[in-house]
């Protein structure tokens, strides 16, 4: 497999062939495709959904889909789908990273279940995991029919060898799999760790920017898609699947990676988090924390989505008698966050990169005591420059439940909630003058 680079654009109609003349040329199925290929058209919306929102590929390929052997069950029971019975209550939580594996370990024997909500029958909700490995995927390959996969490393490079061309990342990047894509994860590194949201829902979209205008937060031409690349493989391989909550595997004699060639808008991508384009208050008060929305699923409910994606990058703090750092809140979305480098600036110690947090519905959060006193105290006449950091939050409508695992975990921090004891109660009447 040769990749030969990316093509750029949030949900561009491309067309991209590994051995030229692949493609036909006027029409999607010919009645004989170049080179011996089959051609299949790999869906990801309904087929009569609006033009502007319409998602499918047509793949050339050695082989069709349909190839393999029957399904069975595989057994993986750090990965979870069914979040209808778990327990939850209104604690704070927070975890430190979960830790790397001592034995050889690979993407996909590595995924972690947090938490979640909703379920993928109904097309709506989300699986939250996490990822720890130090193995390549050797003759096996996945592919997700539940929901498509927003992957954020956190340590170590991944290289996503998939059917429709490589797509490698590296921590401050993410890269998202569109349901039912197949691939295989390799680890240039050796060793990676990581965060993973599952989106049963909508897929994900750039967010309106409405009063902020044409420019500012994620541009489109900072997505980058890959250039067909492909494997012509024999040989006794392994495809396991994500269907219905569960993982099954199936013996298949080639490797699915046997795109030559395609055509369309469903298709992986990856973004660089360090192209952001941060917006933010040069007056008082700082707006709401969608100023740092990347990408949502929205919902049937206009205004709210099924998921939202937000980072909070490196970026200047000028507002003026104003109380700088994330204020206390409770909100009626639940947020799962994570830190990907450095330090977030709403905790003073704690939250460390590979760890995470989950607030949910209305549940009380913000900055600790140490991180309060410090911005209660600060010279406001001079801009706080946030430097060095990259923290990310998934958020959802509904409430995120966390697995039992989760719960139970070693290196959960059971006294989370201690970091909000020095907070002092300040309150005095001033006397009667």
């Amino acid at each position: 497999m040769v990749s030969n680079g990316y093509q750029s654009g949030f949900g561009n109609e491309f067309a991209t062939e590994a051995v030229p003349g692949t493609l036909p040329v006027g029409r999607n199925s010919p009645q004989r495709v170049a080179h011996g290929l089959y051609a299949e058209q790999l869906t990801g919306t309904a087929f009569t959904a609006p033009r502007g929102s319409n998602r499918r590929s047509w793949l050339y390929r050695i082989r069709p889909a349909v190839m393999h052997g029957q399904f069975t069950p595989f057994a993986q029971p750090q990965l979870q789908g069914d979040f209808s019975r778990a327990e939850v209550s209104p604690n704070q939580l927070r975890w430190n990273p979960l830790p790397l594996p001592a034995t050889p370990t690979d993407f996909i024997e590595g995924l972690y279940t947090m938490g979640g909500n909703g379920s993928p029958d109904a097309h709506g909700g989300v699986g939250i995991h996490l990822y720890a490995a130090n193995a390549d995927m050797r003759g096996r390959y996945f592919y997700n029919a539940d929901g498509e996969l927003l992957i954020v490393p956190q340590l170590g490079r991944l290289r996503l060898l998939t059917e429709l061309g490589v797509v490698e990342i590296e921590p401050q990047q993410i890269a998202v799999i569109p349901r039912g894509v197949r691939f295989r994860v390799e680890l240039p590194d050796g060793q990676a760790r990581g965060y993973i949201c599952e989106n049963f829902g909508a897929l994900l979209k750039l967010p309106d920017l409405g009063p902020i205008g044409s420019n500012g937060l994620a541009n489109p031409r900072d997505f980058e898609t890959p250039h067909a690349a492909y494997e012509d493989r024999q040989g006794e391989f392994e495809l396991v699947a994500k269907f219905g909550g569960r993982l099954w595997r199936a013996d298949i004699g080639h490797s699915p990676l046997d795109v030559v060639g395609w055509h369309g808008n469903y298709a992986p991508y990856r973004y660089d988090l360090r192209r952001f384009n941060a917006i933010g208050s040069i007056s008082y008060d700082h707006p709401d924390p969608s100023i740092f929305l990347v990408l949502h699923s929205p919902s049937d409910t206009p205004g709210t989505s099924n998921m939202d994606f937000a980072i909070f990058p490196p970026r200047w703090l000028v507002a003026q008698d104003t109380f700088r750092p994330p204020w206390f809140h409770r909100n009626i979305a639940s947020e799962f966050m994570g830190l990907i480098h450095g330090a977030y600036d709403a905790k003073a110690e704690g939250f460390v990169p590979g760890g995470a947090s989950l607030h949910n519905c209305m549940s009380g959060h913000g900055p600790d005591a140490a991180t309060f006193d410090k911005a209660s105290a600060a010279d406001l006449s001079r801009p706080d420059v946030i430097r060095d950091t990259m923290a990310f939050m998934f958020e959802t409508r509904a409430v995120i439940r966390p697995t039992a695992q989760a719960m139970a975990a070693g290196h959960r921090q059971s006294a989370y909630q201690a970091c909000w004891n020095g907070l002092r109660g300040n309150f005095s009447v001033p006397a009667a003058g």
